[in-house]
């Protein structure tokens, strides 16, 4: 260790009591945070990229600084998909001081690593209060039985007004309409839903009528229609 000539000459002085830092929350146990084993739980983190093109949600579940499941969602960016391909492999086993100095590929990736990483380690985590915590796992539970995100897409313009495209329950195929052309409903098929009884051997056309739904008053409409059509 090198000290400048200043601080050679001081005259020493006693430190005082020393407290430790303040505990912080974490899997239903209050810790005082020193290494980064230290740190344990499951949360989120949002970023995007520099010109903004497309954004990104990342989960983890860390234990014991080690992350041990990772969620890459991402939205607007065709080649973010495949950094978040890298990433779900790179992620785990890492601590999380590791993850946030790793080029995660993908900046929008590496912006939820440094979100998130705020979050966990100032005990802000999902998981703050939960006893033990959550099983490696449970990051999957985001995205329900049908393994997909949940997914908006909605397009509107002065002149046509508003179409729905895709809802968090699936891909739409109809928009219902009453006489004052106001929406008040849509149909909607289950993605999910639809592949897994395609891919067990199912009748594609049985399969997409099992996995049709609709929502609203959708029954009530005067008039239907597709939003990529019409």
């Amino acid at each position: 260790m090198i000290y400048s000539a200043e601080v050679e000459h001081m005259c020493p002085v006693a430190k005082g009591a020393y407290h430790g830092p303040a505990p912080i929350p974490e899997e239903g146990r209050w810790v005082q945070a020193k290494e980064i084993t230290d740190i344990s739980g499951l949360t989120h983190g949002v970023g995007w990229c520099a010109p903004q093109q497309g954004g990104c949600k990342l989960t983890l579940n860390v234990k014991d600084g080690v992350i041990e499941e990772a969620l890459i969602e991402t939205i607007g960016c065709s080649g973010m998909t495949h950094s978040a391909a890298m990433c779900a492999e790179i992620l785990p086993g890492k601590t999380i001081l590791e993850a946030l100095n790793t080029d995660l590929v993908c900046d929008a990736i590496n912006t939820a690593m440094r979100e998130l990483f705020l979050q966990i380690v100032y005990g802000r985590s999902q998981t703050a209060f939960s006893e033990g915590g959550l099983p490696v796992g449970a990051g999957l539970e985001d995205l329900g039985g049908t393994m997909r995100s949940q997914v908006g897409t909605m397009y509107g313009t002065k002149a046509k007004g508003a179409r729905y495209l895709e809802m968090a329950e699936g891909y739409v195929t109809r928009l219902a309409l009453d006489s004052d052309n106001l929406i008040i409903g849509y149909e909607f098929v289950n993605m999910g839903k639809l592949m897994k009884a395609v891919r067990a051997g199912g009748d594609a056309n049985e399969a997409l009528e099992k996995a049709t739904g609709s929502y609203g008053r959708f029954a009530d409409a005067v008039k239907y229609i597709d939003p990529r059509d019409e």
